[in-house]
Order: structure tokens, then C-alpha cells, then sequence
């Protein structure tokens, strides 16, 4: 392990930096780096503040949520991009030793901005990881090496380009950031067949705390199970996932079909909730809803996109929809029978025709102003329902919700395998989401629908806890709390993303991050007992 020691000299010098109330922090954070470098000059050309021209590029480079870009909002002092594992190390260190809140972003998609505001404590600084992306497969083992600027995209096309029947269970949004991506879980298509992304992870490396590189080995299993779906900024950054690569047929089918309420959309709706958990493992069918023109011009109804990847040809998935799934009225007409890379693009939406290459581009290229949050479900919606709760729907602008399926090898692996908690008796997942474009202007009207939404699904979505996914962030859990102790708060949101790995989590943060420097608005706590070190 490397490790990284302040001689005396170089400690009375960062000290005397320090206590000088008249030097910017960045100039001190970059004074602290130079000592631990022989190329001090790679330093001050990876720091961003607000009079460098790049800032702004920098910080919404990955960000795609533009209530977090909003001029009122905070803004980092400055933003260090390293570009090796000894930088990100150097960072800890002298953030830590003057005293820097940092944020650490590897990919941006973060819902409530996370990564790249504090709103909670100035100054602040974020460590963004966007330059450490390099991808090492290994298809005689099974296994690649992925620095977690990367994004799960370029992972997906540097498999491919070693094997066409290998493959990785993770996101279906080829943008988003491997690093923070895994440590809250990371669902995809394949889910179903081979679990998460963290159900596939081998080893890791990071840097605590205290400044140490730490592997598989040298953190201890505590350490490396927090990890794994504890969610991102609160026990070190990370540096590389060792993934485990799955297998993949040569031959894939993918199919989108569509009905509105119309068209029998309802009653095809409530069949899937029945069906899509007890199905074939190898087919994952998700269902995309959102408003849509109807039979009437001028008439707004809901349409049920159903999008799905099957793992094995066509005449296969037609067999297993007839016997599975028959309300939904597939045809051959409506499959695509394509390779494992080419059905991540059809995933992601991106146009026929599209070349593998696209996923090289690493950073979202879209942005707007939304609003999301989540559930999981355990029971059956009734028609019934379902029929109450697009009233409430079409009430909004742009609303879409998301249905993915769980069943398979998601009810086999424990709930207290990982953090992450959601496994056995859910029948899927819902995402909700409202965007908008005219910024702040209306900005009260479509927070204030989302709300409203989420509250009417409360009877149908799954209780004590309401269970809530950690990827998607909702600072509105535990806003309104009574008792106004961060400790008392967290416990109201820590048990909606973790059930009882909360307790696990806890005591682990507690025991390797004792002064709670990796923290944000929803980090794990200290135990409330904890000597601040």
C-alpha cells in the first residue's frame, strides 16, 4: 500500500500556508499538493476556480439537473480534477489538514447535486474524477479494472471490443459515472438474469479517510460491503471497481411496444404487474409511462411503453410471451434481433442506426430542470387505481414514470448481502420524474405537483419503511422532520434506502471515518455516542 507522510518541514510550511487568513484556499490546497509532488506544475493546471475561464465548462460538465446550476445556488471555491490515484490521495490529505469540505463527483448525474454543492457548509471544493477513466478487460478471467471517472458506457463498448459474449449488469443510462454509479447499487436490463452492478463487483480500490489506498484486503470486509451500495460520499472516494464480467448470447433480441389507455393500456398495465417478476430471468421488460395524444384531437391519455431486452433470439421470445405474457401481444413484426452492445444503445434511446463509438463520449449532452424521486412496489395496483392516479398525472406538463421489473436473481441474493436492501417481494421499481425548461419561473408549480403525486401513490407502494432507491437522492425525505437533529433525520431517510443495513452502515462509518470528512446532506451519520477525532 502507498501511503503519503508529511516530513516536518513540509508540515511547518503547510501549517504556516494555513494559518495565513489572507491566502485563498485554493493557493493553500495547491501549496499542500506541491509538497507531494516531483511535477508540482500538473497541480495548478487541474485546479478551476471562478476567474478561470473552464470553470464553468468544468462544473457543468456532467451536472444534468439545472436546479443545482441555478446562479442563487453555492458554488465550489474551486474544482481539482487529478490525474493519477497519487493526486486523489494528495487531495484527501491536504483537504483534510486545512480543513476543506470536498465534494467528489465522477459522473454528475447525481438528482440533487450532491457531488457539486454543499448546502450545508462553505467553503467547499470538488474533487471531480472525470479524468480517471480508463477501462482494463480481461476476458481470460472474466474480469476488468474500471477507474471511476468512467462511465458505464465506455465500459460497455471497451468489453465489447475484446468479446461479443461478454457483458456487465449496470446502468441502462450509458452517461452515467461508474464510481458513484456502483456504490449505490446499479440496476440495468440484465438485473434480473445476474443482479446489480455491486452483485458483480470483485475488489476495489480506494482512499479513506486518512489519506491511505486501500484494496479489497487492506479495508476488510465491513469496509468493502459499505461500499457496495451504501451509496457514494460518505466512506472514501473511490478509485477502481474490479468488476466481474458476465456472459452474453451472440444473438439478442430487443422490442418496444406501446398501448394507451385506449387500447387497452389499463388492463395490459395490471397484467404486467403480475407477470414481468415470475417471467423468464432472461427477459426484462420495462415499462416507460408518460402522457400522449388521444383518440380525440386535443385529448391528452397516458401511454405504456414497454422496452425490453431479451437474452436469446426471437423465436425463443416468442414462446416465452406466449406462455408468460400473452396480453401484451407481441409479434416477430415487433422484435429486433441484434448483438449485446447494439441492444445497450436501443436501451439508452439512442436513434437506429447509431454506432457503438457514440458511447466513447462519456458526458451527457442534455440537460433540463426536473424533479424525481422513487418507490418500490410489493403488491398489485389495482385497475381500479391506476385509473385514480392518471387523473393525477395528466395534471402535470411532461411527468414520466418508469416501471423495472425485479423477480429472478434479484429475490435470491439477501437483502443484507449488500446495502443495498430491495430484494426478495419486490415486484418493481417506479421512478418518477417532471421536468421543465423555464427555469425558476415554475419551478414551485412542478415540485409542488411531484409532491402532491408522491403522496397519492403512498397507499399502493411499499410501507414501513417506504422503501426508496439511493441513486435517485430526495432531499425532501427528512426535510421536515420535528426534531431538527442531523442524527434524528438521517434515521428518517437511512432506513428508506437501507431497511436494516442502515445499523451496519452506521457503525462502519463510525469506526473508519471518525471526524465525518466525507460528508454531504445525506451521508451516513456517526453514531450519536462518537468522538469526533
Amino acid at each position: 500500500m502507498q501511503f503519503l507522510w508529511f516530513t516536518l518541514a513540509s508540515f511547518v510550511v503547510l501549517l504556516s500556508v494555513s494559518l495565513t487568513t489572507s491566502v485563498p484556499i485554493e493557493e493553500a490546497f495547491n501549496h499542500c499538493l506541491k509538497l507531494h509532488s516531483q511535477t508540482p506544475n500538473q497541480f495548478s493546471s487541474s485546479i478551476y476556480t471562478s476567474t478561470n475561464g473552464s470553470f464553468t465548462s468544468i462544473l457543468e460538465s456532467t451536472a444534468q439537473n439545472l436546479r443545482y446550476l441555478l446562479p442563487s445556488l453555492p458554488k465550489p471555491d474551486f474544482i481539482y480534477t487529478p490525474l493519477d490515484d497519487f493526486q486523489v490521495q494528495a487531495a484527501v490529505i491536504c483537504a483534510k489538514q486545512l480543513g476543506i469540505h470536498m465534494r467528489v463527483r465522477s459522473g454528475g448525474h447525481d438528482y440533487e447535486g450532491l457531488s457539486y454543492v454543499s448546502l450545508i457548509e462553505k467553503p467547499f471544493m470538488v474533487l471531480d474524477l472525470a479524468k480517471l477513466r480508463a477501462v482494463n478487460v480481461d476476458i481470460a478471467h472474466n474480469t476488468a479494472w474500471i477507474q471511476a471517472g468512467a462511465t458505464i458506457g465506455e465500459v460497455y463498448y471497451r468489453i465489447s471490443e475484446k468479446s461479443s459474449v461478454h457483458g456487465f449488469p449496470a446502468g441502462l443510462c450509458t452517461t452515467l459515472g461508474i464510481g458513484g454509479h456502483i456504490t449505490g447499487g446499479a440496476y440495468g436490463s440484465m438485473m434480473r438474469k445476474y443482479g446489480l452492478g455491486v452483485d458483480n463487483v470483485l475488489d476495489a480500490k480506494i482512499v479513506d479517510a486518512n489519506g491511505r489506498v486501500l484494496d479489497r484486503a487492506a479495508m476488510g470486509e465491513d469496509l468493502f460491503w459499505a461500499i457496495r451500495g451504501g451509496g457514494g460520499g460518505s466512506f472514501g472516494v473511490i478509485l477502481w471497481w474490479k468488476i466481474k464480467l458476465v456472459p452474453v448470447p451472440q444473438t439478442v433480441t430487443v422490442f418496444t411496444v406501446t398501448k394507451t389507455l385506449e387500447q387497452g393500456g389499463n388492463k395490459v398495465l395490471h397484467r404486467w404487474q403480475t407477470k414481468a417478476t415470475k417471467i423468464d430471468e432472461d427477459l426484462f421488460i420495462r415499462v416507460l409511462i408518460q402522457p400522449g395524444n388521444g383518440s380525440v384531437p386535443g385529448q391528452r391519455t397516458v401511454t405504456t411503453s414497454y422496452n425490453a431486452l431479451f437474452l436469446g433470439g426471437s423465436d425463443r421470445l416468442l414462446q416465452v410471451m406466449k406462455h408468460g405474457f400473452p396480453e401484451l401481444g407481441l409479434t416477430r413484426k415487433n422484435c429486433v434481433e441484434t448483438s449485446w452492445i447494439k441492444s445497450v444503445l436501443y436501451i439508452a434511446g439512442y436513434p437506429d442506426g447509431t454506432a457503438p463509438e457514440v458511447l466513447l463520449q462519456g458526458k451527457p449532452t442534455s440537460k433540463a430542470y426536473f424533479k424525481a424521486k422513487s418507490d418500490f412496489v410489493r403488491e398489485v395496483i389495482p385497475e381500479k387505481s391506476l385509473k385514480t392516479l392518471w387523473k393525477i398525472f395528466l395534471q402535470e406538463d411532461g411527468p414520466l414514470m418508469i416501471w423495472n421489473p425485479y423477480g429472478g436473481m434479484m429475490s435470491k441474493i439477501a437483502e443484507s448481502a449488500t446495502p443495498f436492501p430491495h430484494r426478495k417481494g419486490v415486484l418493481y421499481k417506479i421512478q418518477y420524474v417532471t421536468g421543465w425548461l423555464d427555469g425558476e419561473k415554475s419551478m414551485a408549480k412542478h415540485m409542488s405537483w411531484m409532491r402532491k403525486f408522491y403522496i397519492h401513490t403512498t397507499p399502493y407502494v411499499s410501507k414501513y419503511p417506504r422503501e426508496t432507491y439511493v441513486n435517485y437522492r430526495d432531499l425532501d425525505i427528512g426535510m421536515n422532520q420535528k426534531n431538527n437533529t442531523s442524527f434524528v433525520k438521517a434515521w428518517s431517510w437511512g432506513y428508506r434506502y437501507f431497511k436494516g443495513n442502515f445499523n451496519r452502515l452506521v457503525k462502519v462509518k463510525t469506526k473508519v471515518d471518525p471526524s465525518n470528512f466525507f460528508r454531504h446532506e445525506q451521508s451516513i451519520p456517526l453514531l450519536p455516542t462518537a468522538k469526533r477525532g
